[in-house]
């Protein structure tokens, strides 16, 4: 099934404001609140839905021919993630850039995966190195297609892996649950300044302290790859201020 979705205009903006088009495919098989709200939070981190822009529960339901149910629990834990505001009887908006709940993350996910590469490094086995180096594959031939989107997401998996190295895997939920904010950074980051090529280098030496078995190694390469993203946040702040808030 493949439909849009369609927003409406924020409150302080003038009537006929723009409208923004989202393609959302639903799948059978899995309850559709999931599958929203994947897409939704994904829409939101690459900016396709952009800060400050209004969803209406009602006509996302009437656009997807769905019951307001799973779009009303969709809405729940994007709010909770931060991702949108809902107002009373005006609508639901989705936030700007949190500052602060960016450096917040920021730290939990330093510490997290600080710990997660050592745990990688002490108990890594040969299939989980031959993964990583798989996943090392992958990210370059993303770089090489210039593909900002499908780099996040690999990106993505790159780190969920190290913590299935570490057999840590609900170590990496608790950072899916913080990282919402930074996630919108990151991606801003990517596109902004073509880190692609630094993230992949970095990727391959954090993945040859583990095969090494050099758990200070990888923590210290772990620890200045997630600092690149807030040394950034100045200029990022500079440049679209309109993304920002509470700075």
């Amino acid at each position: 099934m493949e439909t849009h979705l369609l927003g409406e205009p924020a409150p302080t903006a003038p009537q006929g404001g723009i409208y923004t088009h989202l393609r959302i495919d639903l799948t059978n098989g899995e309850p559709i609140a999931p599958q929203l709200i994947r897409t939704l939070r994904e829409a939101i981190v690459t900016a396709r839905i952009k800060p400050g822009e209004m969803l209406s529960e009602q006509e996302v339901a009437k656009t997807l021919g769905v019951s307001r149910q799973p779009v009303r629990e969709a809405f729940i834990n994007l709010r909770d993630l931060g991702l949108i505001r809902v107002f009373p009887q005006r609508g639901t908006q989705v936030t700007k850039i949190s500052v602060r709940a960016v450096e917040d993350a920021r730290f939990i996910r330093e510490a997290i995966e600080c710990a997660i590469v050592r745990d990688a490094a002490n108990k890594a086995e040969v299939l989980d190195i031959y993964r990583l180096r798989d996943s090392l594959t992958l990210q370059r031939q993303q770089v090489d297609r210039l593909d900002t989107k499908s780099f996040f997401f690999v990106d993505e998996d790159f780190h969920r892996l190290l913590a299935s190295t570490a057999r840590r895997p609900s170590a990496w939920d608790v950072v899916e649950m913080v990282k919402p904010q930074l996630d919108r950074v990151r991606f801003l980051v990517i596109d902004d300044f073509h880190t692609e090529q630094i993230n992949v280098d970095e990727h391959a030496r954090i993945v040859e302290a583990v095969e090494s078995h050099a758990p200070d190694a990888a923590e210290q390469v772990m620890r200045s790859h997630l600092s690149r993203t807030s040394k950034m946040m100045l200029h990022l702040r500079e440049s679209k201020p309109e993304m920002f808030e509470d700075a």
